[in-house]
């Protein structure tokens, strides 16, 4: 199957602890992007089940390769003939008490073609909110740099605070990097701070497209993620997105338009350190 504009598609949600009406809306969104004729679609971190506790998701857990959250994005791709960027479920870890924040990637006939876990775990006191978040206690992290071949690409997977780590991003790019899908729940103090400046970063720096997937809310357990899902060029542009809410960002991915700024302005021909 060939995407002859390359239009890829970011989703927006503010996911809750029922996961059947966050599968009912996530299905919604990804049969709007489609009809808007996106060929790569990307969904936010934790799409499927916020808790009211960071443990709960534990209940949720899937041996790889079965279970129905995976089986709903294998379906999902399939039957709306795109590709999918599977946000984040939780998989089972070596750990019994821990689980492993995997992205999964899906092509448009629902085989699976890639998997990558997330790093960088958000272990923070906020300066801002009296928040903190602890996600090493219930998550186990990767150590894999993933990188797929696409239609639209080569495909590069990070996931939320991943983004705060440039050294994840030049890993990607040693590795032929076109298009980087990243889904997120960055808090609204966070987010307010610093999403928009790291998301055009991490895309000015490797001259990558990035599809920036978030949730954006208030979410039941009380927490309140930031929003702002975004596609940005490789000039560092916001092409399309999503403020807050649920909803869907599209936008044309120009894969000549990218060549011609890696030729023109060769930074990445420039540097002068490589990651080890």
């Amino acid at each position: 199957m060939t995407f002859p504009d390359s239009r890829i598609a970011v989703l927006q949600m503010a996911s809750g602890p029922k996961v059947d009406a966050n599968l009912l809306e996530c299905e919604r969104l990804v049969a709007e992007a489609a009809v808007a004729g996106a060929g790569l679609v990307v969904l936010p971190e934790n799409f499927a089940f916020m808790g009211k506790a960071q443990g709960d998701q534990l209940r949720l857990r899937e041996a790889d390769g079965e279970g129905p959250l995976q089986a709903f994005l294998q379906r999902l791709a399939r039957d709306h003939g795109v590709w999918l960027v599977g946000g984040t479920l939780p998989l089972a870890a070596e750990a019994p008490d821990r689980v492993r924040a995997a992205c999964l990637v899906f092509d448009h006939r629902g085989r699976r073609v890639a998997r990558y876990d997330k790093i960088h775990l958000f272990d923070v006191d906020l300066p801002e909110g009296e928040e903190r978040y602890t996600e090493s206690a219930v998550i186990e992290p990767g150590d894999e740099v993933v990188v797929v071949e696409s239609p639209f690409g080569r495909l590069g997977l990070a996931v939320c605070y991943d983004l705060r780590f440039p050294e994840l991003f030049r890993a990607m790019l040693d590795r032929g990097v076109d298009l980087v899908a990243l889904p997120a729940a960055f808090t609204a103090v966070t987010g307010k701070a610093h999403w928009e400046v790291l998301v055009r970063a991490r895309a000015i720096e490797n001259l990558v497209c990035v599809a920036a997937a978030a949730q954006g809310g208030y979410h039941i357990n009380g927490r309140e993620t930031h929003g702002q899902s975004m596609i940005v060029d490789p000039w560092g542009r916001v092409l399309a997105g999503v403020a807050r809410g649920n909803g869907t960002a599209t936008a044309v991915l120009d894969r000549a338009y990218q060549a011609a700024v890696r030729r023109s302005f060769p930074a990445l021909e420039h540097r002068r350190l490589r990651c080890r």
